[in-house]
């Protein structure tokens, strides 16, 4: 079912939201859909609103960085439960301008999943309506699972981030 679901959300989403994917793969039997950042609220807004695909369900919706440490992104699980369809969209955007539009328009539930994402990574979603950390002390002023910092401390000689993955 899921080469299935990939080729019809590839060939809808080809149609109808024309240069928006920059990838789709089937990993592990997922389908998954690399997207440009500006364009990801188009995207969903389809996936969600068409009466064929029907992706009603935002599962899930969480941040990450990605290796080379300059560019976070925003995963989105999309739940179709009428057929049991599943999908992951992505999008991928420069550190420096961690910007994307909210779902909130689309799913409420977007809400504090958007909230969460913008108290550990950063991630500003356009349009959200209350914006603000939601786990940590509103003081703190980084975004602690950025890999912008070190993970051990750093006075001490027996330990190394290479081996940390770093």
């Amino acid at each position: 079912m899921s080469k299935e679901t990939l080729d019809l959300v590839h060939q809808k989403l080809n149609e109808h939201v024309h240069g928006a994917i920059i990838s789709a793969e089937l990993n592990f039997n997922f389908p998954s859909f690399t997207v440009q950042h500006d364009r990801v609220h188009a995207v969903l807004k389809f996936l969600k609103e068409d009466a064929d695909l029907n992706f009603h369900f935002l599962t899930d919706l969480t941040g990450m960085q990605t290796t080379d440490e300059k560019h976070l992104g925003v995963i989105y699980h999309l739940h179709n439960m009428q057929r049991n369809m599943r999908v992951r969209i992505k999008t991928f955007f420069d550190i420096n301008k961690p910007e994307v539009p909210t779902a909130t328009d689309l799913w409420d539930g977007a809400n504090w999943m958007e909230r969460e994402t913008y108290d550990f990574f950063g991630v500003r979603f356009k349009g959200h309506p209350d914006l603000r950390r939601i786990l940590n002390v509103d003081e703190m002023d980084i975004y602690p699972l950025r890999k912008e910092y070190p993970l051990e401390d750093q006075t001490r000689d027996d330990k190394d981030d290479y081996k940390f993955g770093r």
